[in-house]
């Protein structure tokens, strides 16, 4: 029995003290003895692949990476708080050993050839940046991979200063989140140079160094927070940093700038960013449309984006952009930060978007509110601005823009709001009204009683295929012609593009052309023919644009001419929570929204009482398009053709119509009080008043009038009998 013991006791030492002492006898020669080979050339550093966005001008308005790679730094932008971190908490004797610490690896060989397997570190600073630096090293984790690893340490602390080597470590090292080398670390982590760093926070990035992944200050800052103090605690033990200094440094604990403002010092680490850009609302734009749109990408998911190294032309004008800019400034200055603002414009021949705001201020929040529900937020009902879509519906079904309806006071009985008596501005009656003065005027209760006629599933199957997305409410919801439905800015001022296209829809698109890394063309949308689609006749757009001149001239948006052909509709929501205005010329389609974020009435801006469609909206409209179409030429509306005629003297019968009238309350004259400016026309589309007998819902009672004013006694309809 004790010759077996003592035989298994001679195979343990034979097994694992004999291929350590090979091991070792092999490395002190390779080290100590001198070696003629040379070192070959170190690996280039990692690049990261950046995708470039170009305006249309060729300005390079934004960058797409995955991580921060492309950030050169010297020997002189390290600094020396940097320095002593990283050696305090990686490789202590740096500056004393011979490129490989003898008795740290020696340590891990043994414990590797005990496992079978290389499972202990204890590489030197010099160590870690061989494996990066040279191919032949490999990273396969073997002993036989130390063995390399430690002569190619050795030749190389020999050859180079260590100053120099430590440099090349620091430029190469993986600090997590994508972030290879402190230049990128530091821009990654705190959106600061290198050069500009703390103690602290170098002592953060010194403690990610082990475990990028885990130790990540994102991934875990209470981890991040406790290796921070063991790098601040090991800098103190070896005489680089004072007392003092350590004990200022402890107080500024990780947090999170997601957090908010953190409670008093601290080392803050921002979020990530994928995206830098001197357009912020078109860039979320285009990177959405993009990541929908690239091969082999996904919403959230698209690799070609951020490491394909492309090159993205844009629709973006910089001069019309800067125009949206300041007209959004301009109107939205002095008010309360949750006020907001949208302008989009859309080319309607091409369908190439040229500006895009999406709120005040993209730092704060990255809501989009030009893409509505698809930038983050919400779709927001639109008002009259929807009566457009009604007329579409009518005119397809040979509704002539002379017939008539009744515009007094609409009782009707439907599943989306209950028993209504829908009503007009201030309790205005009026006789009957063509369409023409209808929609001039926003006559509610004219729209309710067409929507009827045509049919209200019909007409939300016209607003989509103008390039809406709303879904259809009961087919005898009256309301609907009156904007309940939410839609976004970009979804307004391409559907009124339509109108001012004869029809010819091209989707809106925010891109030219797509480059890849090799010079291939992988999207171009640069031929707009290829895209559109005829989605109303030619005589219906028309005959719309006609009618919405008139808005323009003398109707809800009186005053807001631009010195050229214009169209376009006023649009306000219960309440003054939304204000639209949507218009355009046969070469530029814009909407204008404003609202809160939460919603709520919009009072007391711009010199405004009540905010409604035909105030701000349009005048920022009116501005927007005087320079955005500054050096353009003057182009005419084509005259319509005429609407192929059907019989709809049933119709008529049944709604009881008949010859043109007059209104029954004369719309008296806007009354000047200290928010109306005296030399400006007066601005109109002022919400009418609905009486709910039934109430389960709110009905949206768009502007009916061109008063200004809000209704100063309240009043009572009554359902017919």
């Amino acid at each position: 029995m004790r010759g077996l013991l003592r035989s298994a006791a001679a195979f343990g030492v034979v097994s694992v003290v004999t291929p350590l002492l090979c091991a070792f006898v092999v490395l002190a020669t390779l080290i100590y003895v001198p070696l003629p080979a040379t070192l070959p050339e170190a690996l280039p550093g990692l690049e990261s692949r950046i995708s470039r966005m170009l305006d249309t001008a060729g300005n390079e308005i934004a960058v797409f990476r995955e991580f921060e790679t492309a950030i050169p730094v010297g020997p002189e932008d390290i600094p020396q708080v940097l320095r002593d971190a990283v050696v305090a908490a990686e490789d202590r004797s740096f500056y004393e050993h011979g490129g490989i610490d003898v008795r740290g690896t020696i340590r891990a060989l043994f414990a590797d050839v005990q496992s079978g397997e290389a499972v202990q570190g204890g590489s030197t600073i010099t160590q870690q940046y061989v494996r990066n630096a040279f191919e032949e090293v490999g990273r396969e984790r073997t002993v036989s991979r130390k063995i390399r690893e430690a002569i190619f340490a050795s030749q190389l602390d020999r050859q180079e200063d260590k100053d120099e080597i430590l440099f090349r470590y620091l430029s190469v090292i993986y600090l997590g989140e994508g972030a290879y080398g402190v230049g990128a670390a530091a821009e990654t982590y705190f959106r600061k140079p290198v050069a500009e760093l703390t103690l602290s926070e170098a002592a953060l990035l010194a403690g990610v160094i082990p475990a990028p992944s885990d130790f990540s200050p994102r991934v875990d800052p209470a981890l991040a927070e406790q290796r921070r103090v063991l790098v601040l605690d090991a800098m103190e033990e070896e005489d680089l940093i004072s007392p003092a200094q350590h004990a200022l440094a402890l107080t500024e604990r990780v947090w999170l700038a997601t957090n908010g403002p953190p409670p008093g010092p601290a080392t803050v680490v921002q979020p990530p960013v994928q995206q830098a850009s001197t357009r912020p609302w078109f860039t979320d734009f285009t990177r959405r449309w993009l990541e929908a749109n690239l091969p082999g990408c996904v919403p959230g998911d698209c690799q070609a984006l951020y490491r394909g190294g492309l090159t993205i032309t844009t629709t973006l004008d910089p001069r019309i952009q800067d125009a949206a800019d300041a007209e959004m400034f301009r109107r939205l200055e002095g008010t309360e930060p949750d006020l907001q603002m949208s302008i989009v414009s859309v080319e309607p021949p091409t369908g190439f978007v040229r500006a895009m705001v999406g709120g005040r201020d993209f730092a704060a929040s990255q809501v989009n509110t030009a893409l509505g529900a698809a930038g983050g937020g919400a779709d927001r009902d639109v008002g009259s601005s929807f009566k457009p879509f009604v007329l579409a519906a009518a005119f397809e079904r040979g509704i002539q823009p002379e017939a008539t309806y009744s515009g007094s006071p609409h009782d009707v009985s439907v599943p989306c709001g209950g028993d209504q008596v829908i009503g007009n501005y201030g309790g205005s009656s009026f006789g009957t009204l063509d369409l023409r003065a209808g929609t001039a005027r926003s006559v509610n209760t004219v729209f309710t009683r067409l929507i009827l006629d045509v049919g209200v599933i019909e007409t939300m199957e016209v607003a989509n295929r103008l390039g809406l997305s709303v879904e259809p409410l009961p087919g005898d919801c009256a309301a609907v012609a009156l904007g309940v439905k939410g839609a976004s800015p970009l979804e307004m001022a391409s559907a009124f593009g339509v109108f001012a296209n004869h029809g010819l829809r091209v989707p809106p698109v925010p891109v030219l052309q797509v480059i890849d890394a090799d010079g291939e063309i992988i999207i171009d949308n640069t031929d707009p023919t290829a895209r559109g689609e005829q989605v109303i006749a030619p005589e219906v757009a028309d005959n719309i644009t006609s009618i919405l001149r008139g808005v323009i001239d003398g109707g809800t948006a009186s005053g807001r001419d631009i010195g050229r052909p214009a169209a376009g509709k006023t649009g306000t929501t219960n309440d003054n929570k939304n204000a639209w205005f949507v218009g355009y010329t046969p070469s530029l389609s814009t909407a204008v929204w404003m609202g809160y974020t939460l919603e709520r009435p919009v009072l007391n801006v711009g010199g405004f009482a009540r905010v409604d469609g035909g105030t701000v909206p349009a005048r920022a409209w009116q501005s927007f398009m005087q320079v955005a179409l500054e050096g353009v030429p003057v182009t005419e509306f084509t005259e319509p053709a005429p609407i192929a005629n059907v019989r709809d003297e049933v119709l008529r019968r049944a709604r009881g119509g008949f010859g043109p009238g007059f209104p029954q309350v004369p719309i008296p004259p806007p009354p000047v009080d200290g928010f109306v400016e005296a030399d400006v026309a007066p601005d109109v589309d002022v919400p009418a008043t609905t009486v709910t007998t039934t109430p389960t819902t709110t009905v949206d009672t768009t502007p009916s009038t061109d008063v200004t004013a809000p209704p100063t006694t309240p009043f009572t309809l009554f359902p017919q009998g």
